[in-house]
């Protein structure tokens, strides 16, 4: 039996076992669903034993296990480590859902025409790195496994994987490879396959403003003391200039500048202006003058308001002025920007700008690196190949906006490229309201991802 109709054999179990993941609220963000996190912790070990695995652990940490398993076949030959995450973003707001995000629902929609599943994690990331499970189940099922096989799945990936570098650094001998495939990123389109690249970094921050030592009646002190609100609003606006341009002293002294030659080539990717304004129901585009919108969310960094809070927001009206205003600030990166350093010059900025009719306190959260990977390298030319053979057309390779920490830790302290072999679309809506995963995506890259294996074998005898 072949690999693909084992895949074919046994398409509806592996669709029932993904939903059945789905269906665990594994919200690493929100202490509530610890019991579910771990929860899905031992799905994924569990799902790794049934697949053919030789072991499969619950590795602790000091925040959410990584579960960790293997298959060695032959030490000798080439060794597939596949890194993902069963952590998933917080599913509010709920009302804005369709239908309930942990009661997974498949639906046809216009880019997924065969049906999409909709749940919170279909794309980020269960869906996806379920399919590295189910590649290996079905390698293993028809006696086709060409390589070893490693994962190492965590839980912490949606908050900034505190715990990974620890990990990563105290078992490098356990994670030795030859090649690592993540599979949590987008592709141009199903008739359009690609292969990311680069990936940008970020910063995550939380700043409080606080005026007086209570909130206060707004026709008694209203025009005679501060209201954090306004002020916060004025300093957030003062960060970026007409052009849209970031106006923290040093935040782009170490942005990597691409060659006129390297942001042609990116620009030769795909892409739709008004189809793009279209999906998102938006009259224009808005972003750093100067720039397409493929590079400005490939390329550039940004700086992005996630939130912002304080006052009175409940029904009706209150007059109050109140006591303190809050937000949560963002901002992806790129190569060669430090987010320790960036989070430090928006510290010492957000400080300076504030009036001294306020205090202000500015807490950063997380961060991880922007990362470039090689085109050019064995994993890349295998996944090419696997691309091509099974969508019938060679993959473009792109830059994305969003931000995976691993995959510079990767880089660092295992000496690898990971190679970015995602299988969604950009209109999946991830981290928001009706996430959905098309099922022709999930099977397309269960099978991409074993024909992967047979060529980074042969490419690696050659």
């Amino acid at each position: 039996m072949s690999v693909n109709q084992f895949i074919q054999d046994h398409k509806e179990r592996f669709l029932n076992e993904l939903l059945d993941l789905l269906r665990i609220p594994s919200v690493s963000a929100d202490p509530k669903f610890k019991d579910e996190v771990f929860r899905a912790a031992n799905f994924v070990k569990e799902s790794l034993i049934k697949a053919g695995a030789d072991t499969a652990e619950i590795c602790e940490t000091a925040g959410y296990p990584i579960v960790y398993g293997e298959k060695i076949i032959d030490p000798d030959l080439p060794t597939v480590l596949v890194y993902g995450h069963y952590d998933v973003q917080p599913a509010d707001p709920y009302e804005l859902w369709d239908s309930p995000p942990f009661e997974p629902v498949i639906k046809k929609t216009k880019t997924h025409p065969e049906g999409a599943i909709f749940a919170r994690g279909s794309a980020d990331d269960k869906g996806q790195f379920y399919m590295h499970v189910k590649a290996f189940e079905a390698m293993m099922g028809a006696g086709e496994l060409p390589c070893n096989v490693k994962f190492m799945i965590e839980g912490e990936e949606e908050v900034g994987s505190d715990n990974l570098d620890k990990f990563v650094i105290e078992n490098k001998e356990k994670l030795k490879s030859d090649v690592i495939l993540i599979s949590d990123t987008h592709m141009i389109s199903m008739q359009d396959p690609s292969i990311t690249v680069g990936l940008r970094g970020m910063a995550y921050m939380e700043v409080e403003v606080t005026g007086s030592n209570r909130d206060l009646h707004s026709g008694t002190y209203g025009g005679a003391v501060a209201n954090p609100i306004n002020v916060l609003c004025s300093m957030i606006a003062s960060m970026k200039d007409e052009n849209e341009h970031i106006t923290i002293p040093g935040f782009y002294e170490k942005v990597q500048e691409l060659t006129a030659e390297q942001r042609g080539r990116l620009n030769e990717a795909p892409f739709d202006l008004e189809e793009y304004k279209s999906k998102l129901d938006i009259n224009e585009v808005h972003g750093e003058k100067g720039y397409t919108t493929i590079e400005r969310v490939g390329i550039r960094p940004t700086l992005d308001v996630n939130g912002i809070w304080g006052g009175y927001t409940g029904e009706g009206a209150k007059t109050v002025l109140p006591s303190k205003a809050y937000a949560k600030i963002s901002m992806r990166l790129v190569p060669d920007q430090d987010w320790k350093e960036i989070a430090k010059l928006f510290e010492d900025h957000f400080k300076s700008i504030a009036p001294a009719s306020v205090k202000v306190k500015v807490k950063s959260h997380h961060g991880g690196a922007p990362a470039v990977v090689s085109d050019s390298s064995i994993g890349y030319q295998a996944a090419e190949a696997a691309m091509e053979e099974t969508f019938g057309k060679r993959p473009i390779p792109t830059r994305e906006g969003g931000s995976i920490p691993i995959v510079a830790l990767f880089q660092k302290e295992l000496g690898s490229d990971p190679i970015l072999f995602g299988f969604g679309l950009d209109t999946d809506a991830l981290h928001s309201p009706n996430e959905h995963y098309g099922v022709q995506n999930y099977f397309i890259g269960i099978e991409t991802i074993a024909a992967f294996f047979r060529h980074f074998r042969k490419l690696s005898e050659a």
